[in-house]
C-alpha cells in the first residue's frame, strides 16, 4: 500500500523517527516543521494522511486541525495527532477539532501503521469520488458540488450491538441526544438489522459472549448494503491486538472501556461525517453526470468525459510514478456494415462491440467511445506490455464470435487496436493519444484484425 504522508513537529528529531518508521512500510513522507507550511502542503494536493503534533509555536496542532477540517478543499484528509499531551481533555479537544485520531506518545509502531493504512484505505475512497466530481466541474455541473453538504441537519441513527443488555444500554445512553439509538443483544439479528435498517454508524462490542465480534465486522463489510457503513469496536483494555486485527479488517475507529461520553460522541460525529460527505459526493456524480458523459448508445463513457478525465489520470500517473496505458480501437470495414445492414443493423454491432469490450476491462480501466466506430481504454498502473496482452484478448474475442445484424445471417466482425503508454521524460496527453494513433493506422495499414503498440 502506496501513500503520501505527512509529518508536523517542529522537533527534527521526532520528524526523523516517524519518518524511518514510515518508510520501512514503503510510504512516501513529506515533512514540516510548523503549522503553516503544513497547510501549504496540504493545499497542494500531495497529501493522503496527515500525522500532526501538538505543541508547536505559533500554531498548535488543534489550529492546524481546525483549518484543514474547515477549508473545503482539505476536509476530507485524515488527521492523527500524536502528542506527549495525556489528558481525556487534550485528546477530546483534537477530536472535536476534527481529528481522525488521537495517539500519545510515545506510540506503539504496530497501532500507528495499522491506524495509517486503515485511514488510507478510507481516503483512497474518498479520492476516487472527488476524481469524478472534478470532471464534472470540468463538464460545466459545478454548481452541483458548490451545495452544502448535510452533515448536521439530521439526527443520525446508530445502532449498538451488545450481548450484555447493561453495556449496552449505558452505550445508547451516552449517545441520546446526539444520535437516535437502537441498542441489540443479539449479534445475528444485530447483523440483519444493521443491512435492512437505515443506520448510519454501528457499535460493536469486543466483549461478545457467543459470537466473534470481528466475524461480525468482517461479514458487515462483505455485504453492499453495509460495504460502506462505519463501524466502531468498543473495546476493553488490554485488547490492543484485537482492535489493530479490527482495523486491518475495515473497522473505521475505536473506543476504550471505560468510555468517555464525550470522546464516544466526537468519534461518532467524525464517521458520520465522513459518511455522509462520501455519500453526498456519490450520489451528486452519479445523478448529474450520467446523461451528459455517457454515449446513449452504447453506455460507455463518451469524448467529452475522456476529455475532461484523461488529463486527470495522466497527471496522477505522473506524479506518483506510476504506469499508464492507452488503446485505440477501430472495427474495421464499419462503413460497409452499415452499407449493408443499414444504420440499425451498425448499431447492434455497436452496442454489443461495447459490451465484449466493457467484460474485457477492469473496473478502474476507463473505457469510452471515441467517436464512430472507434474506443479508447485507459489503464492506469498498467505497464505497455500488459496493456498489449489486454488489447490482445479484446480483438480475439471480437474475432471469434460473429455478431448479430438484425435478421440476417451473424457477421465476423474484427477490430485494429493501436497501444501506447507514458513516456519517461517529457510526455503529454496529446503525446499519449498520437502514438496510440500512429499504432492504429500502422494496425490498419498492415493488414487489420491486429494489435500494434508504439515503443514507450
Amino acid at each position: 500500500m502506496t501513500a503520501r504522508i505527512l509529518v508536523v513537529d517542529d522537533v527534527a528529531a521526532n520528524v526523523k523517527l516517524l519518518e524511518v518508521r514510515l518508510l520501512a512500510e514503503y510510504f512516501e513522507v513529506l515533512t514540516a516543521s510548523n503549522g503553516l507550511d503544513a497547510l501549504e502542503i496540504c493545499e497542494n494536493g500531495k497529501v493522503d494522511v496527515v500525522l500532526l503534533d501538538v505543541m508547536m509555536p505559533d500554531m498548535d496542532g488543534f489550529e492546524v486541525c481546525r483549518r484543514l477540517k474547515t477549508d473545503p478543499a482539505t476536509a476530507h484528509l485524515p488527521v492523527v495527532m500524536i502528542t506527549a499531551l495525556d489528558q481525556a481533555s487534550d485528546r477530546i479537544r483534537g477530536l472535536q477539532a476534527g481529528a481522525d485520531d488521537f495517539l500519545t506518545k510515545p506510540v506503539n509502531d504496530l497501532q500507528l501503521m495499522t491506524r495509517v493504512k486503515s485511514l488510507v484505505r478510507l481516503k483512497s475512497l474518498t479520492d476516487e469520488l472527488r476524481l469524478r466530481a472534478a470532471t464534472t466541474r470540468n463538464i460545466g455541473i459545478e454548481e452541483l458540488l458548490s451545495r452544502k453538504l448535510v452533515l448536521d441537519e439530521v439526527c443520525p441513527k446508530v445502532l449498538v450491538i451488545d450481548d450484555k443488555e447493561v453495556s449496552g444500554q449505558r452505550i445508547a445512553a451516552m449517545l441520546r441526544g446526539s444520535a437516535d439509538v437502537e441498542a441489540v443483544t443479539d449479534p445475528h439479528a444485530g447483523f440483519f438489522q444493521a443491512a435492512d435498517g437505515g443506520f448510519e454508524c454501528v457499535l460493536v462490542s469486543t466483549g461478545l459472549s457467543q459470537y466473534d465480534p470481528l466475524r461480525l465486522c468482517s461479514q458487515l463489510r462483505s455485504i453492499d448494503r453495509t460495504r460502506f457503513l462505519p463501524i466502531i469496536l468498543v473495546a476493553g483494555e488490554g485488547e490492543e491486538e484485537r482492535v489493530v486485527r479490527g482495523l486491518e479488517l475495515g473497522v473505521n475507529d475505536f473506543v476504550v472501556r471505560p468510555v468517555d461520553q464525550q470522546e464516544l460522541t466526537a468519534r461518532l460525529r467524525t464517521q458520520i461525517k465522513r459518511k455522509r460527505y462520501n455519500e453526498q459526493l456519490r450520489a451528486s456524480v452519479t445523478e448529474t453526470i450520467e446523461m451528459a458523459v455517457t454515449d446513449g448508445l452504447t453506455g460507455l463513457h463518451n469524448r467529452r468525459y475522456l476529455d475532461s478525465h484523461l488529463q486527470t489520470l495522466f497527471d496522477r500517473a505522473v506524479s506518483r510514478r506510476r504506469p499508464l496505458s492507452l488503446m485505440i480501437t477501430d472495427i474495421d470495414r464499419f462503413k460497409s456494415i452499415n452499407d449493408r445492414f443499414g444504420h440499425d443493423g451498425g448499431d447492434l454491432v455497436l452496442r454489443e462491440f461495447a459490451r465484449r469490450l466493457r467484460k474485457n476491462v477492469r473496473g478502474i480501466d476507463l473505457a469510452c467511445r471515441y467517436g464512430g466506430e472507434e474506443f479508447v481504454v485507459v489503464m492506469p498502473d498498467t505497464e505497455q506490455k500488459i496493456a498489449e496482452k489486454v488489447a490482445e484478448r479484446i480483438r480475439a474475442e471480437i474475432a471469434g464470435t460473429p455478431f448479430d445484424v438484425g435478421g440476417a445471417e451473424p457477421q465476423t466482425v474484427t477490430v485494429s487496436v493501436g497501444v501506447s503508454a507514458i513516456r519517461r521524460g517529457p510526455d503529454s496527453v496529446a503525446d499519449l493519444l498520437k502514438r496510440a494513433d500512429i499504432a492504429l493506422y500502422e494496425a490498419k495499414n498492415n493488414g487489420r484484425n491486429r494489435v500494434v503498440a508504439k515503443a514507450a
